[in-house]
Order: C-alpha cells, then structure tokens, then sequence
C-alpha cells in the first residue's frame, strides 16, 4: 500500500534526494546514514512494490530516479478530502 511506503521517514527522504537527481546505493548510504542491506530494502520497496522509482544501471553502478509524481491532498470539512495519487512521468 502506497501510504505505508511513505511513512517511513527513510523512504521519505529517499524520495526527497531522487527530487533533484538519480543516485546510486552507495549515496543513500552516505547521505542518509544507513548500511547497504537497508539501503536496498528501502529502495527494492519503492521500485517492486510501489513503483515509485526505477533503475537503470550505468557500467558497474545501479542509478535510481523517480517514475512517478506523488501527490497527497488533505482538506478539513465541508470538502473533508483525502486523496493520495501517484501518476507516471
């Protein structure tokens, strides 16, 4: 389910790093602090399961970008709205 791929804050800020350009594992593991078993973990959820991410890979290393557009819109009564949609690039 889309909503439980997103609360996790790994995720999350997987997802915000992919927003300015692809990266590759070793990154993740740098900028976010985490080992390569969780680094993958994460990022096998959101490309397998949720589709959220694709990969590509570039010689030896494996690049990971964004493949769809997330949006989660929340609004109090009357319109009392809840809609998360990701779309395709």
């Amino acid at each position: 389910m889309l909503l439980e791929s997103l609360s996790s804050k790994k995720r999350l800020q997987i997802l915000k790093l992919l927003t300015t350009e692809d990266k590759y594992v070793s990154q993740f593991i740098k900028e976010l602090k985490m080992d390569g078993k969780r680094a993958k973990h994460h990022l096998n959820k959101l490309e397998e399961e949720e589709e959220l991410i694709r990969s590509y890979q570039e010689g030896r290393r494996k690049y990971y970008s964004l493949d769809k557009e997330i949006k989660l819109e929340i609004s109090p009564p009357p319109q009392g709205k809840f809609m998360l949609l990701s779309e395709k690039n």
